[in-house]
């Protein structure tokens, strides 16, 4: 769309203001006339066994291009890599060997896509053994951030799902939503420092898992808080990328809202803007120096 900017999300403490959550008043009850926030219908992602096609052991459905993602199944003993290629752009995940169907989002929106199965050759070496290019144009440029996808991984039963329904039935639109994911997430989920420095390449995590241990890394605050505002139509990226002065690799979120913005004493929201939001810094109780304007972020890959 036309006009949007980027705009940062300042998180400068683990204590929101103003917000809604499981133990605060919603803003809108204020005036006497609550309506609950609407959430719009399940976006779901599955696999079509009947559309995909088959190329030797690997299984491609491409039926759902328009809506934002790809999803793949493959059998191999060796380790098998997809990668969705757009221009300079090249997103590479880990796809399991059993044939168990993975999701993988179509993040760098409208344009000419190349996607690549890759099988294990020796050490770091690998092969194509599935190849096909197309053309992607998006139903809307928010449909890879509405699903569940390989990062984001969640259904309609998800416990993750039910704990953000609760909470934004006590909200009055998507922005009080927001606000109470926030809350909760700060408030019922710790950095887990252990994880952090055993955490093996592959990693990939589990929302309901955050949510019932109450603990986690970076990785697992973001898919958590894309998990439950996805869930509830609110489109949310998964931000990869590199925050000064330690140059240091995280993970956060970006919200969009076409709602008007407003201000809490903790951060500020941008209507018609993409946001960002950081919820392990915030939960950690980061200095507002160290969040700094969102310009010591730099975005290097989103799902």
């Amino acid at each position: 769309m036309r006009g949007k900017k980027l705009c940062c999300l300042l998180l400068a403490a683990c204590l929101l203001l103003g917000g809604c959550g499981a133990e605060s008043v919603p803003r809108s009850t204020h005036d006497g006339d609550f309506t609950p926030y609407a959430a719009p219908p399940f976006a779901d992602a599955v696999f079509h066994e009947d559309r995909a096609e088959t190329v030797d052991n690997v299984r491609v459905d491409l039926s759902a291009l328009e809506e934002g993602y790809i999803a793949v199944a493959a059998q191999s003993a060796s380790k098998l890599k997809f990668q969705t290629i757009k221009g300079e752009m090249t997103l590479t995940y880990d796809l399991p060997g059993d044939g168990t169907p993975t999701v993988f989002p179509l993040s760098c929106g409208d344009g000419d896509y190349s996607f690549r199965v890759m099988e294990n050759l020796s050490e770091n070496k690998y092969a194509p053994i599935y190849t096909h290019d197309c053309t992607v144009k998006l139903s809307d440029e928010f449909q890879p951030f509405l699903r569940p996808s390989v990062y984001v991984d969640y259904t309609r039963d998800s416990a993750c799902v039910k704990k953000a329904q609760e909470l934004a039935a006590a909200c009055g639109d998507a922005l009080e939503v927001v606000s109470a994911v926030y809350a909760f997430v700060t408030k019922n989920v710790s950095y887990d420092k252990q994880k952090a420095e055993t955490v093996r390449s592959g990693y990939r995590p589990d929302p309901d898992e955050t949510l019932s241990t109450g603990k986690g890394i970076c990785f697992d605050y973001a898919s958590l808080a894309a998990a439950m505002l996805r869930s509830q139509g609110i489109p949310t990226k998964l931000i990869f990328g590199y925050v000064s002065p330690n140059d240091v690799y995280h993970a956060w979120n970006m919200f969009y809202t076409e709602e008007s913005g407003w201000v809490t004493v903790s951060f500020e929201v941008s209507g018609n803007s993409w946001n960002r939001m950081d919820l392990t810094f915030s939960a950690g109780g980061a200095a507002a120096s160290f969040i700094g304007d969102g310009s010591n972020y730099a975005d290097v890959y989103a799902y």
